[in-house]
């Protein structure tokens, strides 16, 4: 009675080691960084090989659209020959006895080889024995309902007998393999990923700061000789004014009017494409300051009469944008006025996140329709001045630059406001 309680005793004691090991294995794993993991997927086959009195432990993958398995890992016990070198690309065919079995789920066990049967040249009995296997188990494993591959356990030194409850937790081994070894994909993965996206990236601003140089010289030299037109003509009016008949001037003034017409063009390209350059952030942007700089810069005329709310909010971000968006709205307000007495009104008010701000005008106002149409580049609703059609198109990508939205509210001959955020 006592032999068979201290037999009962040693199995409960051997169980509940085999599942601290386990629980320790399975620690390491989930700790574990992606450099790690093949070290500590060979260190867990030697622990399980010694514990379970295995003398070789290895990891085989299935590659079912190649018809073929090779081994990927292993561990050998001293004076064990490795056998990995000699087990890649193995076809399918060879080991229809143990893949059945794995394809159902279950463990292929052998508990003694020299009880095979010893024909044929493929038969398993010639295919262990050169390897001195004298007990072997393959337990597969399953990833997602699908067969990927199996761990074994080959006992060369003696015959090894497994029980179930061995066979139970060599199966809970078997997913914790496969858990890491999806892990270990996955994190492969991220990594390329994340490669790629850096390489993307450093493409990207190669390809801005290219486009910008490229931006920059087409502006110069198309500048210069727009520049010498201009000039030529002026000068030809002036020398020749006396002699030049009405009808003459028209067509030099026309020309002189397409010639501005292009500069403008030629700056609101160059400044809508240097926009995402400047990336000066972390400035104290005072916009008290930068709309009065905005408006020494600015022709007034004299019937125009501007308004700014005092106490303009401190921001954080790049000058130049918000200088370029207050710029681009306050000569939008003054070019699209047709009163007498036109006025201009600039102000915020204060949101929980945000400020938003809103720059009003009496003008000629906008047709309902043309809300939207008015953000896109070089959208113009009249062609008589010479406006590029961008500087609309400029506010809109600042605003959105800083995660903010642009609306306008309009009514024809009565005037228009723009509001847009800015998030605190």
């Amino acid at each position: 009675m006592n032999t068979q309680k201290s037999e009962k005793d040693k199995i409960i004691d051997y169980q509940l080691r085999f599942q601290d090991l386990l629980i320790s294995i399975s620690t390491k794993y989930i700790n574990a960084d992606l450099s790690k993991i093949d070290e500590l997927i060979e260190k867990s086959l030697k622990q399980i090989g010694e514990f379970v009195s295995a003398d070789r432990s290895y990891i085989f993958t299935y590659d079912f659209d190649k018809n073929m398995t090779k081994n990927t890992y292993e561990w050998c016990n001293k004076g064990i020959e490795a056998e990995i070198e000699n087990l890649q690309e193995i076809p399918l065919e060879h080991l229809d006895f143990w893949l059945n079995s794995h394809k159902n789920g279950e463990a292929f066990y052998v508990e003694d080889v020299s009880l095979l049967h010893k024909e044929g040249k493929l038969g398993l009995y010639n295919i262990l024995q050169p390897q001195g296997i004298k007990s072997l188990i393959a337990i597969p494993k399953i990833k997602n309902g699908e067969l990927i591959g199996f761990v074994g356990f080959d006992s060369v030194k003696q015959i090894h007998k497994y029980t179930e409850n061995e066979k139970n937790i060599l199966f809970v081994f078997a997913n914790m393999l496969v858990n890491v070894i999806q892990r270990k994909e996955q994190e492969e993965l991220i990594k390329q990923q994340k490669e790629k996206k850096e390489e993307l990236l450093k493409s990207l601003s190669l390809q801005n700061e290219q486009l910008n140089d490229y931006a920059q010289m087409v502006s110069h030299d198309l500048k210069a000789p727009l520049i010498n037109i201009h000039t030529l003509i002026t000068w030809f009016k002036e020398d020749n004014k006396i002699i030049l008949e009405k009808s003459s001037i028209a067509p030099l003034n026309e020309v002189l009017f397409n010639v501005e017409k292009l500069d403008y063009l030629i700056n609101g390209i160059l400044d809508y494409s240097t926009i995402d350059n400047q990336n000066s952030e972390n400035q104290t942007v005072n916009l008290n300051s930068i709309i009065q700089e905005v408006l020494k810069l600015i022709l007034i005329p004299e019937n125009i009469s501007i308004k700014v709310q005092e106490n303009l909010p401190i921001l954080t971000g790049n000058n130049w944008k918000f200088s370029q968006l207050f710029q681009n709205l306050i000569q939008n307000a003054i070019k699209y006025n047709n009163k007498p007495n036109g006025n201009i009104e600039i102000g915020f008010t204060e949101k929980e996140n945000q400020y938003q701000f809103f720059v009003k005008d009496n003008g000629i106002g906008i047709k309902a329709a043309y809300f939207d149409q008015i953000f896109k580049v070089f959208t113009k609703l009249e062609s008589t001045s010479s406006s590029s059609g961008i500087g609309l198109s400029i506010v809109k990508k600042i605003v959105t630059f800083y995660n903010g939205k642009i609306w306008l509210e309009s009514e024809e001959e009565v005037g228009t406001t723009f509001y847009f955020t800015i998030s605190k």
